[in-house]
């Protein structure tokens, strides 16, 4: 079936070319567009020149994952902004053969315009000169209806109640798929009705609801009556058909409505009997029901986890090329042997391993008890594998196979910088030079998280022990299970999940919910401070007044008195450069988020001496915590380590 429905797209895109797309567009009824009637363009401008380019790059990229891209090309007013969108049960290479022949259909019907939407069978092609990402519209809208009903009374109060199953389904989706499919059944004419709802899903959930509901509301006008229709519109779309239009892999939940009355039992006949006659019937049918209750709940729960387990997989399948089966990691870590044993924590055991081609890989194998479920598991997969920087930790690839889930990471050989700069003896060994290194690396791979990288990532949980050193001490960041995907414009979320480690956590985050980049930029100040006294916030007092180690710098900096926190093992270093790093740290934990640098902003101050600085106010208060610093609850996730190691276990849950 895939194959014929390539061949389709294939031979479609010649007849593109050769016949008048507008004549082709008639003789297909699946397919509709809509070209914008104002702002048009000459073939030859330059907003012309980008858009081709754009819709050019489609058939060579392989990143449409999850059924969904979206790109830019050109800058200023020749700006152009392209999205597509594919029905959730296509593979990735039939989504980007029926996105690229609509986009270029597009192009063929629309050849002045600076907006148009193509809607095929299983995917729309959107462009326009203004930014569509995140944002609902719902304007033009199409429909396509076929067949009538005998009963409309009846069929919509069937359809009311699917409608509003697949809409509450769909928007409360996550950044990479919004879609839900169902069935009710039609009793008049005797069949199910299958349905779908599907929406873009940079858009929020109101907004993929609102979308939704207008979809819903326009059959009114259009198509009542119609046992199969389609409502297409740019954001989202609506259809319902007499037949399963869907692949068996987008499961729908149980029926809405009562199966047909030939599947229920035929009530008992009436006529005289005895009060036990009628009793024993009655406690028949009592225990017949209590028995299809128990059995309909015991299918549920283990559909419901099926179908969970399903999404899962099915979420994490444009990243094939990163799975490792069961037996190929159980034969690398010698069937998980205590000798490769590398640490283990609240989350499960870190092992060593070794591929057939001679890799040396580390395996996090999380437990069945795990505090890391499926969505931290997912998120680290998700965001890593599409990360590349030379201060992030690689993922390699992972495993999912029955309660097993592995992931697998470059091997990092000399361990985390926790297990150094807190070691009395160890930590000798990181002069000035090799510090400064440290953290201009990490400041550089956080810049890259929020800024450079083609995602916008907040950590959520920087600290010394999710920072990896390799054999030359360069930095790494790791452990992304707790980090979070972000819109380019969106500059403060809330939640009401707080996760990460006190100590490291900016204020806002810690008592609000409240995190954006300069909550990473905060944790970064933290480990800046920390790299340079040699000393752990979370522990750290002074004695005379007992101020936090934040308190403490600040105080030593105002008085110019600097040198006191400076770790007496860095001995002979530039003194000018060491302050000017512990003023910049300052600059990182202000109280205020809105007074803290951007990481961009950080990393020209590590740069360049002639920048000036501005003065820090005092920064943010810290809460100790009454626990021991070798407590396992503080321990932390090691990725690959020579040494021992452990999971990270987050605080607070």
């Amino acid at each position: 079936m895939r194959t014929s429905r390539l061949s389709f797209f294939f031979f479609y895109g010649i007849l593109i070319i050769l016949v008048n797309p507008t004549i082709n567009a008639q003789r297909d009824p699946s397919v509709r567009h809509e070209c914008s009637t104002t702002g048009n363009v000459t073939s030859n401008s330059t907003f012309r020149a980008n858009l081709n380019t754009l819709i050019s790059t489609l058939s060579s990229n392989t990143q449409i994952d999850y059924g969904f891209y979206n790109f830019t090309a050109g800058e200023g007013t020749n700006k152009v902004y392209a999205t597509g969108l594919c029905r959730a049960d296509l593979t990735p290479t039939d989504c980007r053969s029926c996105v690229n022949m609509s986009a270029h259909e597009l192009l063929q019907l629309c050849p002045t315009q600076k907006e148009g939407v193509m809607w095929y069978m299983n995917c729309t092609a959107r462009y326009s000169n203004n930014s569509i990402f995140g944002v609902m519209e719902i304007e033009p809208i199409r429909d396509l209806a076929s067949g009538d009903v005998s009963n409309l009374t009846e069929f919509n109060a069937v359809l009311k109640p699917l409608f509003y199953d697949l809409r509450v389904r769909a928007s409360a989706g996550g950044i990479f798929r919004k879609i839900a499919v169902g069935t009710a059944y039609y009793k008049s004419d005797n069949y199910t009705i299958y349905g779908l709802m599907q929406c873009s899903p940079d858009l929020s959930e109101i907004d993929c609801s609102n979308c939704l509901v207008s979809v819903q509301s326009y059959i009114q006008g259009c198509c009542t009556g119609n046992s199969g229709l389609r409502i297409l519109a740019p954001s989202c779309n609506l259809r319902i058909e007499t037949y399963q239009f869907y692949d068996s892999t987008l499961q729908p939940p149980p029926s809405l409505s009562p199966p047909p009355p030939s599947s229920l039992p035929p009530p008992p006949s009436k006529g005289k009997g005895s009060n036990l006659s009628k009793a024993i019937i009655a406690i028949v049918v009592v225990v017949f029901i209590l028995v299809a209750i128990i059995i309909y709940i015991c299918i549920s729960l283990r559909v419901r986890k099926q179908r969970k387990k399903a999404k899962t997989v099915d979420e994490i399948s444009s990243t094939e090329s990163l799975h490792f089966d069961f037996p190929t990691i159980r034969v690398a870590t010698d069937n998980f042997s205590d000798a490769n044993k590398l640490g283990q924590g609240g989350f499960g055991v870190v092992y060593r391993g070794r591929l057939s081609n001679g890799q040396e890989i580390a395996v996090k194998r999380l437990s069945q008890g795990s505090g890391q479920g499926d969505l931290e598991f997912k998120n680290e997969i998700l965001l890593v594998a599409k990360l590349q920087h030379r201060n992030l930790v690689k993922l390699r690839g992972f495993c999912l196979e029955g309660c097993e889930r592995l992931l697998i990471y470059e091997f990092v050989s000399n361990g985390s910088l926790d297990q150094v700069i807190f070691d009395p003896t160890k930590r000798a060994y990181l002069d000035w030079q090799r510090r400064h290194k440290i953290i201009e690396g990490i400041a550089r791979g956080l810049l890259y998280l929020h800024e450079d990288s083609r995602l916008r990532i907040i950590h959520r949980d920087l600290k010394t022990s999710n920072i990896l050193l390799d054999d030359e001490m360069n930095p790494k960041i790791a452990d992304f299970g707790m980090a979070r995907l972000v819109i380019l414009d969106q500059t403060n979320i809330n939640t009401n999940r707080i996760v990460g480690t006190y100590g490291y956590m900016a204020p806002e985050y810690a008592y609000q919910g409240h995190f954006s980049v300069k909550s990473d930029v905060f944790s970064f100040g933290v480990l800046v401070l920390e790299m340079i006294c040699g000393q752990k916030n979370g522990y750290f007092c002074n004695e005379e007044n007992g101020e936090d180690l934040l308190t403490h710098a600040w105080t030593n900096w105002r008085n110019m008195t600097a040198s006191n926190i400076i770790d007496p093992t860095l001995g002979v270093g530039s003194t000018t450069e060491i302050i000017r790093c512990i003023h910049i740290g300052l600059l990182c934990v202000q109280e205020n988020a809105a007074n803290r640098p951007t990481m961009a902003s950080v990393v020209l101050m590590l740069d360049s001496n002639s920048i000036t600085l501005s003065v820090p106010s005092r920064p943010a208060f810290f809460i100790h915590r009454n626990v021991e610093p070798d407590s396992q609850s503080d321990q932390s996730i090691l990725l690959a380590s020579i040494n021992d190691a452990s999971i990270t276990a987050l605080h607070p849950r």
